[in-house]
């Protein structure tokens, strides 16, 4: 029935690679337990323009060659990785069965009850299941999470693996891998944010995500046409650059004095403003009418001055989202670039995160 691997694979040693539309990701993680991970190592290898295009892998050689440039700075030692689609990619869906199935069982009704939801046929689809837990409410039933995607989205991502000489022995989904790495965000948070709404921003290179959690489930999400290339088209506009020159000169930190007033604040605003937008939609919308803290993640959340913007447009407490606080890091894993990079590495860090899944 299934062709990739359950969301919970084990690996004795594992990656997590990350590819969105502006780079590649890969971070390994060590340690026994939840309370003393330690980041072994990262790298971050940005990816031309046009390369992934919505999620779609756009030119498979040039990803890959990416990859194999992370791998080096990366070091040696690493074969398996976990992997992840976008979940505009994947048909997720909730259902409730019986507990105590044997595992055929299960499949069985998996796949009756994915083909009410699924709009291709199976053999078109990567299909794959997992229980999460007892059903609320009905004794003798559980939750079970079914995923599905193109077998061509899947292909994609496993062979850019392969090219690199990596094996994805795991693949997942790119909101439940940001979900393991928000818990760990969470963690830091007054009383674990325990009973309380938060708020993840994510800000990629095209698009924002906005999602709503409560005691570590999603209840709302949305995502608007808004990202950190809006920036990079107005430095390059406005200081006569490629959209390449303009990108690297906004990750250097090397434009003119006048880039933080004239295009970086500016820009914040807007973002800010977004955000507003965003939180207004969850309130309509739903039956909350508080959010207790944003967390910012993505490239663009560590713009400096951009927690105050957010926090004082939308009157929410903000943080940058940084899943390694309190890990240790390996001697060769710089803390400065680490706590730069955090925000950006959350799916990668997610993803790592399966090599300690039962």
């Amino acid at each position: 029935m299934i062709d990739i691997p359950r969301f919970g694979s084990r690996a004795r040693q594992l990656a997590g690679l990350d590819i969105s539309s502006s780079s590649v990701k890969l971070v390994e993680l060590s340690g026994g337990d939840k309370e003393a991970y330690k980041v072994e190592r990262y790298a971050i290898e940005p990816l031309p323009r046009d390369a992934v295009v919505d999620g779609n892998i756009a030119n498979l050689e040039v990803v890959s060659e990416a990859v194999k440039r992370a791998l080096r700075r990366f070091g040696p030692g690493v074969r398996n990785v976990a992997v992840a689609l976008p979940a505009s990619l994947v048909i997720t869906k909730r259902i409730i069965l019986p507990d105590g199935l044997r595992e055929q069982e299960m499949e069985l009704s998996v796949e009756t009850e994915a083909n009410q939801y699924i709009p291709f046929a199976l053999d078109e689809v990567n299909l794959d299941f997992q229980v999460i837990g007892p059903a609320a409410g009905s004794p003798g039933e559980v939750d079970v999470l079914i995923a599905a995607s193109r077998k061509d989205k899947v292909e994609d991502r496993v062979a850019v693996a392969q090219v690199a000489g990596l094996r994805a022995v795991v693949v997942d989904v790119e909101s439940l891998a940001i979900e393991a790495a928000l818990e760990l965000v969470c963690r830091q948070l007054p009383n674990g944010g325990r009973d309380k709404v938060i708020g993840l921003v994510d800000i990629g290179a095209n698009v924002m995500n906005v999602a709503m959690f409560r005691n570590r489930q999603q209840v709302y999400s949305r995502e608007q046409a808004f990202g950190g290339n809006q920036l990079t088209q107005d430095i390059a506009r406005h200081f006569g650059m490629s959209p390449e020159e303009a990108e690297a000169a906004k990750r250097s930190d090397s434009l003119p004095d006048t880039y933080g007033r004239e295009l970086m604040r500016p820009f914040m605003d807007s973002l800010a403003l977004e955000v507003s937008r965003a939180l207004q939609f969850f309130f309509t919308s739903t039956q909350f009418n508080q959010v207790d803290h944003l967390v910012l993640a993505g490239g663009c959340a560590v713009m400096p001055g951009l927690c105050d913007v957010v926090g004082a447009r939308t009157q929410i407490e903000t943080v940058v989202a940084n899943p390694f606080a309190g890990m240790t890091l390996a001697a060769k894993v710089r803390p400065k670039n680490l706590l730069a990079d955090a925000p950006s590495l959350m799916v990668a860090c997610g993803l790592a995160l399966r090599r300690f899944d039962a």
